[in-house]
This record gives structure tokens, sequence and C-alpha cells, in this order.
């Protein structure tokens, strides 16, 4: 089993800059793949990046391309999102997702999720 537990969420200016962090717990291997999804009021859940729980190759939804990094530290049980330049279409819940199937096309561990608020 394991647990993610989403913090750094927070209301922002546009423009500016928020890093959210995902705590993992529980048993992982680097086959498991680890990620970040958000869900805007009346959207469906979407897909914003990807990395494997070893590190190595990222993956990002165009929308986020250039702006936001993903990025995991395994000493410290731990996979960041580094959002910069925050838009408001950015507003959404942001969950941390993980498998281990190294994919997230249904991912089967998700956190609570955390809200991002951007502000004009």
């Amino acid at each position: 089993q394991v647990q993610l537990a989403e913090t750094g969420g927070g209301s922002v200016q546009a423009g500016g800059s928020l890093r959210l962090s995902c705590v993992v717990s529980g048993y992982t291997s680097s086959n498991y793949a680890m990620g970040w999804f958000r869900q805007a009021p009346g959207k469906e859940r979407e897909f914003v990046a990807s990395i494997p729980w070893s590190g190595g190759a990222t993956n990002y939804a165009d929308s986020v391309k250039g702006r936001f990094i993903i990025s995991s530290v395994n000493a410290k049980n731990t996979v960041y999102l580094q959002m910069n330049n925050l838009k408001l279409e950015d507003t959404a819940v942001y969950y941390c997702a993980a498998d281990p199937s190294r994919n997230l096309i249904a991912p089967r561990y998700w956190g609570q999720g955390t809200q991002v608020t951007v502000s004009s």
C-alpha cells in the first residue's frame, strides 16, 4: 500500500510561483510512475506531469511545458512540482498520483489533493 500526501498549495497572483510537495509512504520501487494531475471546477481531472520514481525522463502536458518542473528526491520520499509563471487557468485542485506499472494511464494511488488558486 502506498500513501501520498500533498502540501504546498495556496493562493498566488498571476505570474507568481508555487512549489507542491508529495510525500510518499509505504512500499515503492523504481518501477513506479509518479506524477501530478489537476481538476478545475466543472472540468475533468487532467494530467499535468510525470516522472519515474527512480528519476529520469519527465513528461508534461502541453499547457504547462516550460513553466512547471517535476522532480523526485528518493532520499526524502518526495515528489515536487515547481510551478512558475502561473496563469489564471492553472487554478485547480492538484493531486499527486502513483502507479507500479511505469505509466499513469490509470493511477492506482492518489493523494487527497491541494488547492492552487491563481488570481489577477
